[in-house]
């Protein structure tokens, strides 16, 4: 749909283009439902590195 909007005349062009912005907001929408997921008390206004480990819900033996 895009490339028909913006009058690509290939795909290639289309996703050359504009694969980062895609993949920068999937990484928009997976922060948020982490936020809404999230303890308020643990919310910060720092952003997050990603470099924490993710929260485990249960100890695996």
């Amino acid at each position: 749909m895009i490339k028909e909007l913006l009058g690509h005349a290939h795909i290639g062009v289309t996703a050359t283009v504009y694969a980062h912005i895609l993949l920068r907001l999937q990484r928009d929408a997976i922060d948020l439902l982490g936020n809404a997921l999230r303890d308020p008390a643990e919310i910060t206004d720092e952003p997050d590195d990603g470099d924490d480990q993710p929260p485990c819900a249960a100890l695996v033996c």
